[in-house]
């Protein structure tokens, strides 16, 4: 059965509410909602991408109730090149932080990295992360100590922790208008190099090493909030590997991801408000 705009559909877990929509469509928004050459509902539409990251299927395997894959991918692609979901973590990040009693930008960050196992799709940028035993992408991130996403992008899985600091600081500095002073790492990151990458835009590394003695599971101070992060990200099936042939893609969609989960959580805080 072929996509009818005015078709009844299911319900999906992954669609966007009211009051999410009413804070996303400022944003998602680069022409006017009556413009002429537009064939379908911009919600319907967003609603597709949040099912395709959550559902984690192929692009060309859309339900027939959402708007045809082909629409969704090519607006998807505009809105990754517009900036739209970086910009809306960023804005999303700052509500969350000043509702908690914090400063909107923070003074400190976490960074680690995750490795995503390639597919065919992303095999041609495809490394072997020796630690991890995995061929694939590997994705250096920063967040803050609320584990907010402030940057991330994308490198082959071969690539060392402690080279990506240099990028991930500046992009850090750029998003938080350099008030972060502080980046809180794990034993990947020691050495001089990376320290003087990280000083060279203000911040000072500090490395949390793990316990010589330990038994099963130990929660290390400030590290786990990263590690809490990867977590998150792990329930929306379309990062559990890397299945986008643009390291862009993937790095557009972790972006889409946390502003998800912002956004669930700021929506909460509006309906408890008295």
């Amino acid at each position: 059965m072929a996509y009818d705009a005015g078709m009844e559909r299911r319900a999906y877990p992954s669609d966007v509410s009211d009051e999410e929509w009413a804070l996303v469509a400022p944003y998602v928004t680069l022409m006017r909602e009556a413009a002429p050459q537009r064939c379908h509902a911009l919600r319907e539409v967003f609603n597709g991408v949040r099912w395709l990251v959550r559902a984690g299927a192929p692009w060309r395997m859309f339900p027939n109730d959402l708007p045809p894959w082909s629409v969704v991918y090519q607006q998807t692609q505009r809105w990754l090149k517009a900036g739209v979901f970086e910009a809306l973590v960023h804005d999303l990040r700052i509500v969350l932080r000043v509702a908690g009693g914090r400063q909107g930008q923070p003074s400190a960050a976490v960074l680690d990295s995750r490795t995503l196992q390639s597919s065919p799709e992303s095999g041609g940028r495809a490394g072997y992360d020796g630690g991890k035993r995995r061929k694939g992408s590997k994705v250096p991130m920063a967040v803050d100590t609320l584990g907010h996403l402030l940057a991330l992008h994308i490198t082959p899985a071969n690539e060392q922790d402690r080279a990506q600091v240099k990028t991930l600081a500046r992009q850090v500095q750029t998003v938080t208008g350099e008030r972060v002073n502080l980046a809180f790492v794990d034993q990947g990151y020691t050495g001089t190099q990376p320290a003087q990458d990280a000083a060279a835009v203000g911040i000072r590394l500090e490395v949390v090493k793990l316990a010589a003695a330990k038994h099963g599971f130990v929660l290390l101070p400030r590290r786990w909030v990263v590690e809490r992060s990867f977590g998150w990200t792990a329930r929306f099936r379309r990062l559990a590997r890397d299945y986008e042939r643009l390291p862009t893609t993937l790095a557009g969609l972790h972006f889409l991801t946390f502003a998800t989960l912002m956004l669930k959580r700021i929506v909460a805080l509006i309906l408890q408000s008295p």
